[in-house]
């Protein structure tokens, strides 16, 4: 557990030194050129390569700082509760993403943005930056897999807890079934499908036009997505994992025994994972539909997947048998 911690606290640390450091290039770029640059700044360019907006030199200055903090803070935040919760950095994708690619992409446009007004007398006669937008955006894009890629790295060097077992028979059959459904879910589906039926009753009766068909399908995607998220059901045999959504059972997500490294059992809460539904945060992708035990599994990729079930230790040592018996 040490280990795990400091090493969620070097990627914690790193991250908050990333972020000061892009938010003090992004003021020092234009500040150290103050002297070169007019009192607005050409900060917008049309589909002609010329500028056709400016801001002035201070709003120029920190707005991008401001954004950055704002962008930042989230993501840091979402580290640090992952750093509190596994010990680790093993925030959601969308937290890299934030700080790799947000922040290559505002020190791309802030360098720009100088260079272009640079030594002019009016932002009119900024100069274009049309090849900058473009290195800009592939770079960010290369820092963005990049973080990408360490944080999905810093969950495979962290080994799965141990879940329980038990002994299996080689060559019996079996198969543990669990089920959970949430009635809030369902209540605000029957909500949402009251007001499909009248939205489409109104499209078919002329009413509303467009915007009524256009609210009608809205509502039945909604009720729909609703519907595929109040029920689930855990499915463990001989051939790994199955967990189907919705009351048709569909979609459903399939792991084979040979894909999973572990199985086992956690408690958690919908603060934890940020809700209800199917939910993506620190600890992983997890379907919370009642807080309290879920089965939880580690693939052999590193990805984690939670379900909230009743009997979860009777499904995860299934899981950890069958994994066992696919070693030997």
């Amino acid at each position: 557990m040490t280990g795990r911690t400091a090493r969620g606290n070097a990627v914690l640390g790193g991250a908050g030194a990333w972020v000061v450091g892009v938010l003090v290039l992004l003021v020092v770029f234009p500040l150290t050129a103050r002297d070169r640059l007019p009192d607005r700044l050409a900060t917008h360019w049309g589909t002609s390569g010329e500028p056709d907006d400016s801001m002035p030199f201070w709003a120029a200055t920190f707005f991008p700082a401001l954004i950055w903090l704002l962008l930042a803070a989230v993501a840091v935040l979402a580290l640090w509760r992952a750093r509190r919760t596994t010990g680790t950095a093993a925030a959601p994708g969308w937290a890299g993403l934030t700080l790799g690619f947000t922040g290559v992409t505002l020190l791309g446009a802030q360098a720009s943005i100088v260079r272009a007004n640079l030594d002019r007398d009016d932002w009119r006669d900024a100069g274009s930056v049309t090849g900058w937008v473009i290195a800009t955006l592939a770079g960010a894009a290369v820092v963005a897999g990049a973080a990408l890629l360490i944080g999905r790295r810093i969950r495979l060097t962290v080994p799965p807890p141990s879940g329980p077992s038990m002994e299996i028979p080689k060559g019996q059959r079996f198969v543990w079934l669990s089920r959970t459904s949430n009635r809030w879910l369902h209540l605000l589906a029957a909500v949402t499908g009251i007001l499909t039926l009248a939205a489409t009753a109104g499209a078919v009766a002329g009413l509303g036009g467009l915007q009524g068909a256009v609210g009608a399908a809205s509502f039945a995607v909604a009720t729909g997505a609703l519907l595929a998220c109040a029920s689930v059901q855990a499915r463990v045999t001989e051939k790994g994992l199955e967990v189907s959504f919705g009351p048709l059972g569909w979609p459903a997500r399939r792991w084979p025994a040979d894909s999973i490294a572990s199985a086992w059992v956690e408690t958690r809460t919908a603060a934890q994972v940020g809700g209800w539904g199917y939910r993506l945060s620190g600890l992983g992708t997890t379907v919370m539909l009642r807080g309290g035990t879920c089965l939880v599994i580690r693939t052999v990729k590193g990805k984690d997947f939670a379900v909230s079930v009743d009997d979860a230790e009777r499904g995860a040592a299934l899981l950890n048998s069958l994994i066992a018996q696919r070693a030997t």
